[in-house]
């Protein structure tokens, strides 16, 4: 999906326990279609306000992604022009 005046769409990733990071390098890590705000953290504890490592999250991103608490949902849609929300929580059946 093409975002606001065909750039990338924006997305924020809102998940827990790692599967929201495996989202992230399976599918996004690379893809110019997409690029990813932030991602939401609810599961790890003293998460939120961290940053997944630019060394993980690869070239598009030299200086990581942050990680905000997913309280803070409403405003990050709105603040970070968020274009799309993905849902990626790892005790969440998929059948």
């Amino acid at each position: 999906m093409a975002g606001r005046s065909g750039a990338p769409a924006r997305v924020l990733i809102a998940g827990a326990g790692g599967r929201d990071f495996h989202v992230f390098n399976t599918f996004f890590r690379a893809n110019p279609d997409y690029e990813v705000a932030g991602f939401t953290a609810t599961q790890i504890p003293g998460i939120a306000g961290r940053t997944y490592p630019a060394q993980l999250a690869g070239p598009g991103y030299p200086g990581g992604i942050p990680i905000f608490d997913e309280v803070q949902l409403p405003a990050l849609l709105r603040d970070l022009r968020v274009d799309e929300v993905v849902f990626a929580y790892n005790d969440v059946s998929h059948l």
